[in-house]
């Protein structure tokens, strides 16, 4: 099993998509590369993520990233849908540097990516999110989510 952390604007849409594709073990939100390790105070530049647990033998991270283009503007900065704000970049962090290199290789292979604004970095930090951010959509499915519908249960088996 190995880890990476996906941001795509609002993390409960993210969470909810990641969870069904197959080989996606795990999945948590929360926020990566802020500078505090509390969720209280001022915002301290962290983006929402997705803390992803992935089976390789399952799903390699060069089809997971793919999976994740699905969902995201990769043209846009700082907003996905209605959220707007440095929160909602898009981003991909892991601790491992392997990761990081497919991440860069993937965005490089595109023609398109001289536009893309896919934040790539090592995790600094990070830090899991109220409980009730957890699993939000299995909990309340009508709550706002800005990917759409079939797109947001596309791989749900």
């Amino acid at each position: 099993m190995q880890e990476i952390y996906l941001a795509g604007g609002c993390l409960w849409g993210v969470q909810e998509y990641l969870r069904h594709l197959p080989g996606v073990i795990f999945t948590e939100v929360g926020r990566a590369n802020g500078t505090t390790q509390t969720l209280d105070g001022d915002y301290d530049g962290y983006t929402e993520c997705v803390k992803t647990h992935f089976d390789p033998s399952i799903i390699s991270l060069d089809m997971l990233i793919t999976r994740y283009f699905e969902i995201i503007d990769p043209y846009s900065i700082n907003k996905q849908g209605i959220d707007e704000g440095e929160k909602y970049r898009t981003g991909i962090y892991s601790k491992q540097a392997e990761h990081l290199v497919i991440a860069k290789q993937f965005i490089n292979s595109r023609e398109d990516s001289v536009k893309i604004a896919v934040e790539i970095l090592p995790l600094s930090n990070y830090i899991k999110s109220a409980e009730e951010h957890q699993d939000r959509l299995q909990h309340y499915p009508d709550d706002y989510c800005h990917i759409p519908p079939a797109t947001l249960h596309k791989y749900k088996q």
